[in-house]
C-alpha cells in the first residue's frame, strides 16, 4: 500500500520547529517509511515503495520530490521500468514550476517543487490517480495520501472538525468536488493545480485544466479517430502493465474491460494476467457469457465468483477514516474475494476499465447534435449530427433536430442533474446551502460556453477516481485503471461528441477502434450489465442495521434527511422502493462513515454540528 507523507514549516517559528521534529521523530519510528526528501524546512516520506510501481525522484539541490509513478511523453511506446530523471529534466521542472512536468510526463503521481515565486507547491498529475491532501497543523503545512498515518503521527494535533455544510451538500447531491472535504481543516489538492503549501499567501494556480482541453475540439475524420484512439489507449495500457509482473483484472464483460482486456493481449508484455468475474441473481447482473467468450479470445484465465448475497453491512462501520465518505456498494463482499484471489495468484494490482463510460461518451441523449450546431451551425452535417443523436437517444429526427435547436444555445448549470434521484432529503435543508459551489470543481465555474454534450462529459471526468481501498486497506491489491490515464483523457476531451458517438451508438468510436481485439459479441452488445438487483438483496438482508443508522442517526438529527419518508421506504422490505436503493445505501455510507470520525479512539476528533 504505497503512501506518502511530507511536512513544510517555518523554521525561525520556535513552536512550528518543535511541531515538525515531533512529527519527524514519529514517522522515523514506524516501520517500513523512507526519506524521500530533506530538504530546508521541508520533508517528504513514503511507505510501499516496490521497484518499477511505486517509488520516489528527487529533483536537483533538494528542491523537489515526485512521489508515485511517472512516465514520458513520446511518439512511440511508453518505456517500462523505473524512469530516472536526468538532473537536467528535473531543472525544466523547477525553472517551470511543474508545468514541463504536465506537458512532458505523465503517471499517477504528486510533485513537491520549491517554486521561486510561489515557495513550497504541490502538484498533483491530472489525472488525479494518487490522492493528495493537506491540512494546517499548528502552523506547519502538512501533506498526506492517507488519512489514517496524518492521525498516527499528529495524536496530540487538534483534530479536524465535521463540516456539516459538506455533509449536507453529499447528501442532497451525491457528490462532492472541489478543494473542500467533508472536514473542515482538511482540504483536498485538486489535479493539474499547483497548490502552495501556504495557502494563505497564494491561491492554486491550474497547469492543466479539462475545461480548456476541451474548448480545442479536434475533429479528425472517424477512421482517423479511431486509429489514434486505439494507439493511445494501448499505449497507456501497456505502459501500466510493464509496472506489474501479475495483475488481476475485472472483467465484466462489458464494453471498457473488454477494450482494457483486448489492449493487454494485442502487445508484447511478459506480464501475467488473470480476470475475475462477478456474478449474482438478476436480469443485469450475470455476465459471465462476455466475460468467456473474451478471456477465451485473450487466450488467459477466468475467475468467475458469485456475489455474497449474505454480505453484512456491519462490515463497513470499521472501515478506515477518510477526508470523504466512501460509497461501499460495488466493493461489499468484491473487496475481500479481490484480495484473496490477488494473494493467491501474486498479483500486486487490480486493473479495471472505470472511467470508460465517461471517457467514450456511454449516453443515451441527443446532446451531439446540440453540439455540433453550437460549433459549425446549420447544413448538411447538421442533418446528419441529428440522425445519429436521434439513434442514441432513441427518439424521431424531428424530436432530435428540436431538442438540438433548444439545447445549444442553453447554458448549463453546474449542478444540473447532479442528485435527481435522491428524494428522502429535506428540501429545506438542500435550498438552505449557503455555498453549494464550494463542493464542485472550480473550473466547472467558467465552462458554461461549452456545448452541453461536452460539457457534462468533462463534469463527468473532473473529479478522481478512488484509490485506496478503506476496508480491507493492506491487504487490497493496488487498484489501476489504465483508461483514466492522461494522454487519454486528453484526447477523449479533445474529440466532440458526435465523433465519439458517429453511427448514433454510445461510446460507438471505441466500438470502431477495438473492433479488431475484442469480441464481436461485445462490440455490438447495446445492453450493459448491473448490480441493481445485488444490491436491493443486500439491503433487503440488512434492514435492521440501515433502520438503526438512518432513523435515528445523524442525518436525521441535522434535519437533512425526512425521517418520515426513510421509514415510509424502508418498511416494506424494499418491496416498492424502486431507484431508492442507491440511495439509501447513500446515505448508510454517511452514516458509517460520520459513525467512524464520532467513534474515534482519538479524543481530539469531533464533529461541528449534531451529535
Amino acid at each position: 500500500m504505497f503512501r506518502y507523507l511530507g511536512f513544510s514549516w517555518n523554521p525561525e517559528h520556535p513552536a512550528q520547529a518543535v511541531i515538525a521534529r515531533r512529527l519527524e521523530e514519529a514517522i522515523q519510528r514506524a516501520p517500513g517509511w523512507q526519506p524521500a526528501l530533506s530538504g530546508r524546512a521541508l520533508r517528504v516520506y513514503t511507505v510501499g515503495n516496490r521497484h518499477g510501481a511505486n517509488g520516489f525522484h528527487p529533483l536537483p539541490l533538494d528542491r523537489g520530490v515526485i512521489v508515485g509513478r511517472l512516465f514520458r511523453r513520446r511518439d512511440g511506446p511508453s518505456e517500462s521500468g523505473d524512469l530516472e530523471l536526468s538532473p537536467r529534466e528535473g531543472d525544466k521542472i523547477l525553472k517551470t514550476d511543474g508545468q514541463a512536468l504536465v506537458d512532458d510526463y505523465w503517471g499517477r503521481y504528486t510533485a513537491v517543487l520549491q517554486s521561486s515565486r510561489r515557495g513550497a507547491c504541490l502538484l498533483r498529475d491530472p489525472s488525479g490517480a494518487l490522492p493528495c491532501y493537506l491540512r494546517n497543523v499548528e502552523g506547519v503545512a502538512v501533506f498526506f495520501s492517507w488519512l489514517e498515518d496524518l492521525i498516527a503521527f499528529t495524536p496530540d494535533a487538534p483534530g479536524p472538525r465535521v463540516s456539516w455544510e459538506a455533509v449536507a451538500a453529499l447528501a442532497a447531491h451525491g457528490h462532492l468536488g472541489g478543494r473542500r472535504t467533508a472536514l473542515e481543516d482538511v482540504s483536498q489538492v485538486l489535479p493539474g493545480q499547483l497548490t502552495p503549501l501556504d495557502e494563505s499567501a497564494h491561491s492554486p494556480v491550474a497547469l492543466w485544466s479539462a475545461v480548456a482541453i476541451a474548448r480545442k475540439r479536434v475533429e479528425p475524420e472517424p477512421d482517423i479517430a479511431a486509429a489514434q484512439l486505439r494507439r493511445v489507449a494501448m499505449d497507456c495500457v501497456h505502459a501500466w502493465s510493464s509496472c506489474y509482473d501479475a495483475i488481476l483484472l475485472r472483467l465484466s464483460g462489458g464494453l471498457d474491460s473488454a477494450i482494457l482486456l483486448g489492449s493487454l493481449s494485442a502487445g508484447p508484455t511478459g506480464t501475467r494476467i488473470t480476470c475475475l468475474n462477478y456474478h449474482s441473481a438478476g436480469s443485469d447482473s450475470d455476465e459471465r457469457g462476455f466475460a468467456r467468450l473474451a478471456a477465451r479470445r485473450a487466450g488467459v484465465e477466468l475467475i468467475e465468483r458469485e456475489r455474497d448475497a449474505a454480505f453484512r453491512l456491519d462490515d463497513i462501520l470499521a472501515a478506515s477514516r477518510t477526508p470523504v465518505p466512501v460509497t461501499h456498494v460495488g466493493r461489499m463482499d468484491a473487496g475481500r474475494i479481490d484480495a484473496e484471489v490477488a494473494a493467491a495468484h501474486h498479483a500486486r494490482a487490480m486493473f479495471t476499465g472505470g472511467g470508460g463510460d465517461q471517457l467514450f461518451f456511454q449516453r443515451h441523449c441527443t446532446w451531439p447534435a446540440a453540439d455540433y450546431l453550437s460549433v459549425h451551425g446549420l447544413g448538411r452535417g447538421f442533418v446528419r449530427a441529428s440522425l445519429d443523436a436521434a439513434r442514441l437517444g432513441r427518439v424521431s429526427l424531428r424530436q432530435s433536430m428540436r431538442r438540438a435547436l433548444a439545447d445549444q444555445g442553453r447554458r448549463t448549470v453546474r449542478w444540473e442533474g447532479i442528485g435527481r434521484s435522491f428524494t428522502l432529503g429535506r428540501r429545506e435543508a438542500i435550498d438552505g446551502m449557503r455555498h453549494p459551489d464550494r463542493y464542485i470543481h472550480p473550473d466547472l465555474a467558467s465552462a458554461a460556453d461549452l456545448p452541453i454534450g461536452k460539457f457534462h462529459q468533462v463534469r463527468d471526468l473532473i473529479d478522481p477516481a478512488g484509490y485506496y481501498d478503506p476496508y480491507h486497506r493492506e491487504a487490497a491489491p493496488e487498484l489501476v485503471n489504465p483508461l483514466l490515464s492522461q494522454p487519454l483523457i486528453e484526447l477523449c476531451l479533445e474529440l466532440p461528441t458526435w465523433l465519439l458517438s458517429h453511427g448514433g451508438r454510445s461510446r460507438a468510436l471505441a466500438r470502431r477502434a477495438f473492433a479488431g481485439d475484442i469480441p464481436r459479441e461485445i462490440a455490438a452488445r447495446q445492453s450493459k450489465g448491473g448490480m441493481e438487483e445485488h444490491a436491493t438483496t443486500i439491503l433487503r438482508r440488512n434492514l435492521s442495521l440501515a433502520r438503526e443508522l438512518l432513523l435515528d442517526g445523524r442525518l436525521v438529527r441535522a434535519g437533512l434527511l425526512d425521517r418520515n419518508m426513510v421509514e415510509a421506504a424502508l418498511a416494506c422490505r424494499l418491496s416498492g422502493l424502486g431507484t431508492h436503493v442507491s440511495e439509501i445505501h447513500h446515505y448508510i455510507a454517511i452514516e458509517a462513515w460520520l459513525r467512524s470520525i464520532a467513534a474515534s479512539p482519538d479524543a481530539c476528533w469531533r464533529t461541528s454540528g449534531p451529535r
